[in-house]
């Protein structure tokens, strides 16, 4: 998050109250429901919202490179961390099946 935080302060001003707020509120969600789970003995449901949720994450942040608010090389990382956290609700879920 905080470096999702930095690449957000390059966006221009008129974004700021739309698509930044749209991206920040989604981590925030995506933090929220991680915690959730962590604690839930019942995962299932969590984990699906939570890789739904990862999922619009990605879908804000390849829209804020198309639209150019974001260099290549931010948006290469960032996609990059994104993949990683893709991976270990991956396992997670895949850890909850073979319970």
């Amino acid at each position: 998050m905080a470096y999702a935080y930095q690449a957000l302060n390059q966006y221009p001003k008129h974004e700021k109250h739309s698509l930044v707020a749209e991206t920040k509120a989604s981590m925030l969600r995506l933090l929220k429901l991680t915690i959730t789970c962590n604690k839930k003995y019942y995962k299932k449901t969590t984990l699906q919202e939570l890789d739904i949720e990862l999922d619009i994450l990605r879908s804000y942040v390849r829209l804020g490179f198309n639209l150019r608010y974001l260099p290549p090389k931010k948006y290469e990382i960032w996609a990059r961390m994104n993949d990683e956290i893709g991976r270990m609700i991956g396992g997670w879920i895949k850890a909850q099946k073979d319970k």
